[in-house]
Order: C-alpha cells, then sequence, then structure tokens
C-alpha cells in the first residue's frame, strides 16, 4: 500500500518548513501524544525503553532542544547535572576521564553535564554555595573527598540532591563511589614483600584526603603484618609536581640507600620516581621495585618492570551519574554507594 502524503518518510520530513521543533512536532511525526513524547524525554518509568527510543530519535532527527526555562517553570528543575572539579593540572588526563564517563553516564537521560571549575587557591566551597543558591543545577558530583568534608555536611543540611568519587566519615548517609584504596595499599604491601621487598618507601597522596589515609592505613597494616619496613614521604604527595617527585626521590635515596621499593598513588608520581631511581643509578625491578594505581594502561609502556593495578574510572564516572540521578528523582531512597576492590591478579 503507498505510504500516505501525510506520512513522512524520515522524521526530518515531518517538520515544516522554518520555525523551531517542538513537543508537538515529535507527537506529530510518532503519533505519539504530546504527555507522551514529553514523558519519554524526560525518562520517566511507565514509558517502555522502545518508545522513548524511538521519541529520542525522532528529536535528534529534528534538532529538537528542549526550552531550559520553559522545562524550570513547569518541573523546578534545571536537568542540569555540575562536576565541581579542581583546575590543577591532571598529567594524565585523570580529570578527563572522569568527565568523559559522568558524561557517557547521562547519555540517552534529560540530564546535561556542566564542569564547575575551582582553583587551587580558591575556597572549594565557594562553586558548592553559588550552585545550591543559585539553582543552577539539580545535583552535584565532586571529589576530592575530605574524613569530614564541609562541602558534603552542607549539601546534606540543605537536602541538596549530591555524589562523590571518595568517601567521608559519613559515607552510610550519602551517594558515593570510591576506589579501595586500603586494599591497593595492602596489596601493594603483600606483592612487594612476596620479591623480597624489605624497606618500602611510600608517596602518598595529601593526608587532607580521606583516600590518601586509607592507602596509608593499608600499607601500614599489612607491612606490620609482614615484617617489612614502611617509611611514608614527608614532605611530598603523589599530587606534587614530577619535576618535585624527581628530586625528592633521588634525594631521599641517597640518604636511604636501604630503600628497595617505592608504592605510590598516581601515575605520574610513578614516572616520576622511575626517573629519580635511575638518576641515583639505580633500575626499576632490579634494585628497586615501584608499585602504583594508574587510570588507564600506561606504565607498562614506560617501564615494563613498574608493578600496576588498574583504577577503573569509566566505572567510576558512569555510578556517579546514576547516583546522582536517583539523588534528584528519588531521594527517599537509600543512597548508591559502589565501592571498587583491586583484584590481586598482577603478574
Amino acid at each position: 500500500m503507498p505510504q500516505s502524503e501525510s506520512q513522512p518518510k524520515t522524521a526530518a520530513a515531518g517538520l515544516s518548513s522554518g520555525g523551531k521543533p517542538t513537543l508537538k512536532t515529535i507527537a506529530r511525526i510518532s503519533g505519539l501524544a504530546v504527555p507522551t513524547v514529553s514523558r519519554a524525554l524526560n525518562d520517566a518509568p511507565d514509558i517502555g525503553n522502545e518508545t522513548k527510543k524511538l521519541i529520542r530519535k525522532i528529536a535528534n532527527e529534528i534538532g529538537y532542544v528542549p526550552n531550559r526555562a520553559g522545562v524550570r517553570l513547569r518541573t523546578g528543575r534545571t536537568n542540569v547535572i555540575s562536576l565541581v572539579m579542581s583546575t590543577e593540572h591532571d598529567l594524565m588526563s585523570h580529570t578527563a576521564r572522569l568527565i568523559a564517563s559522568v558524561a557517557g553516564g547521562l547519555r540517552d537521560t534529560p540530564f546535561h553535564l556542566i564542569v564547575t571549575p575551582f582553583f587551587p587557591d580558591q575556597d572549594p566551597m565557594e562553586p558548592v554555595r553559588y550552585i545550591v543558591e543559585t539553582g543552577s543545577a539539580d545535583a552535584i558530583i565532586m571529589n576530592q573527598i575530605k574524613p569530614e568534608d564541609p562541602r558534603v555536611a552542607y549539601l546534606m543540611e540543605r537536602n541538596f540532591p549530591f555524589a562523590t568519587h571518595g568517601r567521608t566519615n559519613w559515607s552510610d548517609r550519602h551517594p558515593y563511589y570510591d576506589y579501595d584504596n586500603k586494599a591497593f595499599g595492602s596489596l601493594a604491601i603483600k606483592q612487594l614483600a612476596a620479591r623480597g621487598r624489605k624497606n618500602i618507601f611510600v608517596i602518598a597522596p595529601p593526608q587532607t584526603q580521606s583516600y590518601a589515609l586509607h592507602m596509608i592505613a593499608g600499607v601500614t597494616e599489612t607491612g606490620a603484618e609482614k615484617g617489612v619496613n614502611i617509611t611514608i614521604a614527608d614532605g611530598i604527595t603523589s599530587d606534587a609536581a614530577s619535576a618535585e617527585v624527581v628530586g625528592f626521590v633521588r634525594e631521599t635515596l641517597r640518604a636511604h640507600p636501604e630503600i628497595d621499593a617505592i608504592v605510590t598513588a598516581s601515575t605520574s608520581s610513578a614516572m616520576a620516581a622511575v626517573a629519580g631511581l635511575e638518576q641515583h643509578g639505580a633500575q626499576v625491578g632490579q634494585q628497586i621495585d615501584v608499585f602504583a594505581k594508574e587510570a588507564m594502561p600506561f606504565l607498562k609502556f614506560f617501564r615494563a618492570d613498574i608493578l600496576t593495578l588498574a583504577e577503573q574510572v569509566n566505572t567510576a564516572g558512569d555510578f556517579l551519574a546514576r547516583a546522582a540521578i536517583q539523588a534528584i528523582r528519588k531521594p527517599e531512597e537509600a543512597p548508591m554507594q559502589g565501592l571498587e576492590v583491586p583484584s590481586d591478579d598482577t603478574p
């Protein structure tokens, strides 16, 4: 049966010349009611997945863009989730991977991602207060979490939806996704002890942040169990500039030649540690082992003998996106919480 002229062959064909596509345009093309179209675009749970896919496909084809002001008037929401992050330099693009994975987690939802930066010399509370007080986003995702993070305390007090990449001392009460840095520290020491290492130097993250304390607990407790000497670097962290780490490691090894392994918490500091020990005249994997975690498989290409554990940043971002959406839509439900536990499968 030939297609009726009133039934366009494509979604674009159903768009009248001139004018901006609207919900009515999508309804006319799809044959569905305007309220159904609206609910599908807003990911309503009572609308089937196939219907949602159809509506989104049509919307994309005709270039439909929701009127943000109208959405906010109707629902009180912005359909925006803000990722609040420091502008500090990230050599191995950990930040970029987290942004990309959060954005991926919001794909095919009505929510859009904005990144709200803050500077190292700025009070981290400023961007959080701005978002809450202006209502410029429906939820916040943030990292660099402290044990008693004032941002988390503020958001819980205001009942403002959020999710954290890392855990606070109140993590039973809020959404989070975290990497088990205590397990990482423990596994690092176990593997190094199995290789006969006895004097292990640890370059930890800044101890103002929760994951640093978790990592230090893992290395110190397991070091005591295995009978190896653990020294936590004083005056340098895994977030320091690479040149600083290189010089610090070189001078530390000169003063303490008994050190036979280095554990660090980032890819950039692991590379700097290798440079420092090589300047000292040692060889990684021979006189001194280096053990690190990384968000992307790189270190083995840099030096094949570096020992590593993987951190799945892509998984973290996707989980945090879903956790933030649940915090917006279903605040009465238990918060989504995830903990990535590293596996002891490093060769």
